[in-house]
């Protein structure tokens, strides 16, 4: 990935419905270039696909939790992957350090997130939780570039 390949990224970052030729007016590249390095990023998988940005709170999840899992050693991904799957979770990350697997996800009230707790535990392989929850959101934002 060179320069003009993070140029052509930047603006499909920040607005993914950006056609071709908008971009190649933007950047001064030709409509081909981009559309051929675009197509050259996603056969290399930096291009995952396409999606829309949402508010979560417009959307009535007003609950934001980081929630960490300790699991049985052998087991981690397993369980880490079984979180994947979960509607509510929006982020699941296994590392280093006291706790195995991190995940962060979003809930429309205290309700759901009593459930969604009181279902963690009874996983398999699950040894301990800790939740913590959000009250203020700095800064939600994956974007790299």
């Amino acid at each position: 990935m060179d320069k003009a390949d993070k140029v052509i990224l930047e603006q499909l970052l920040y607005d993914g419905r950006l056609s071709a030729r908008k971009i190649s007016q933007r950047v001064d590249m030709s409509t081909v270039t981009i559309l051929s390095r675009v197509k050259k990023m996603t056969k290399a998988n930096i291009i995952k696909g396409y999606t829309v940005l949402l508010d979560a709170e417009n959307m009535g999840y007003n609950l934001s939790v980081i929630i960490e899992i300790v699991a049985k050693k052998d087991k981690i991904l397993n369980v880490a992957n079984s979180f994947a799957q979960m509607k509510n979770v929006c982020v699941v990350y296994t590392h280093t350090g006291s706790t195995d697997i991190t995940i962060i996800a979003k809930f429309r009230d205290r309700n759901d997130l009593s459930a969604f707790m009181a279902s963690l535990v009874k996983l398999e392989h699950v040894v301990s939780t800790m939740s913590n929850v959000i009250l203020h959101t700095i800064k939600e934002d994956f974007r790299l570039l």
